[in-house]
């Protein structure tokens, strides 16, 4: 048997919430929710929770008051992205020092690893072993002949397995899933689809490619078409990833309503904002302000400006998307994102996006 390239997609099971428990031992098979402050008497989201909590229905996202009423014996606790910072790392550090290995981090939580192995699977159990015997956390593998396929495989093989999704097995597999469990799909875009006729994979697989151009566009609609498929790219990138922008956002406790508090608030986040910014010493090149109305409806407001690096004409700018607030609208959430132009090198090559809004 030849080696062959193939793509890995290492993801570690319930991260931070198998952290925490890492740190408190006592924890181990109780319903542990991470979120917030760990108060759910406060405006908050869950971050993560364990899997005895997931079975009552609780999940990443859900406001952590309705996670608590879900689970009145779960343990709640508070956000320490330092730890999980920290855990990720050593989880990363142990992928690129096994052999051969290409490293693509998506998150702390997350990687591509790519490889060329006669046996993926024997590979795959054994970075699940040096994960372990390093970190004490759990990882389950995916295995793909493309970066799609590697990614969505790792889904059938939680918690702690290994799966294999290739082109022969794909339509076996994913065919009759809602297009909604593609990576890359999600809900909104599923809905689109939908209207279209398409609700599986297999029907999506099968769509002609220019049929999507008028809902999606000459570029993103046949690139949902090849998420039907499976297809893509095969190559695993190592590049360092280079931030496109840097974002804060603030859940108030009391909804804002007065315009003089909206003003102090987007104030605050700007000021944050480039505090992060300087440290890249790249300019702004772009801003996009967030606002939740209560009860929870959120609406974006973004706009291109001339690269800068004055902090009074960011904060003017962002002052400016905040005219754009509905007037008596009470307010529960503020978030303000910065663009920052990229490198030379960025620009010239492939930078993956990482999560904005």
């Amino acid at each position: 048997m030849n080696s062959i390239p193939w793509v890995l997609h290492v993801d570690l099971d319930q991260f931070i919430a198998a952290v925490e428990v890492l740190r408190h031992p006592e924890l181990a098979g109780k319903p542990v929710i991470v979120g917030g402050r760990g108060d759910p008497t406060e405006r908050a989201v869950v971050s993560t929770a364990s899997y005895e909590a997931r079975a009552f229905g609780v999940g990443s996202g859900m406001p952590l008051r309705i996670a608590a009423r879900k689970v009145p014996d779960a343990v709640l606790l508070p956000v320490d992205a330092e730890a999980y910072l920290e855990a990720s790392e050593n989880v990363m550090a142990t992928l690129r020092a096994q052999p051969g290995a290409v490293v693509q981090v998506l998150g702390w939580d997350e990687a591509f690893v790519g490889i060329t192995a006669e046996d993926p699977e024997a590979y795959a159990r054994q970075i699940q072993v040096a994960v372990l015997e390093r970190t004490q956390l759990h990882c389950s593998v995916g295995i793909g002949d493309t970066l799609v396929r590697a990614k969505n495989a790792t889904d059938f093989g939680k918690p702690a397995g290994v799966f294999r999704l290739t082109k022969e097995n794909w339509l076996d597999v994913m065919g009759a899933k809602p297009t909604k469990e593609l990576w890359g799909v999600g809900n909104k875009i599923s809905g689109r689809l939908a209207k279209l006729g398409i609700q599986t994979v297999a029907e999506l697989a099968a769509a002609d490619p220019q049929s999507l151009v008028p809902e999606f566009g000459p570029k993103m609609g046949p690139w949902y078409a090849s998420l039907g498929r499976g297809d893509g790219s095969s190559t695993v990138d190592d590049t360092p990833w280079v931030a496109r922008g840097h974002s804060r956002e603030t859940t108030f406790q009391s909804n804002l309503t007065e315009p003089s508090q909206i003003h102090d608030a987007v104030t605050q986040l700007a000021g944050d904002v480039l505090k992060d910014v300087a440290a890249e010493g790249r300019p702004v090149i772009g801003l996009t302000l967030k606002v939740r109305y209560a009860p929870f409806t959120t609406k974006t407001h973004a706009r291109k400006i001339p690269e800068t690096f004055d902090r009074d004409e960011v904060l003017a700018r962002a002052l400016d998307l905040a005219g754009a607030i509905e007037a008596g609208r009470p307010i529960r959430l503020l978030g303000l994102r910065a663009e920052m132009a990229m490198p030379d090198d960025a620009r010239k090559g492939h930078t993956p996006t990482r999560g904005g809004w």
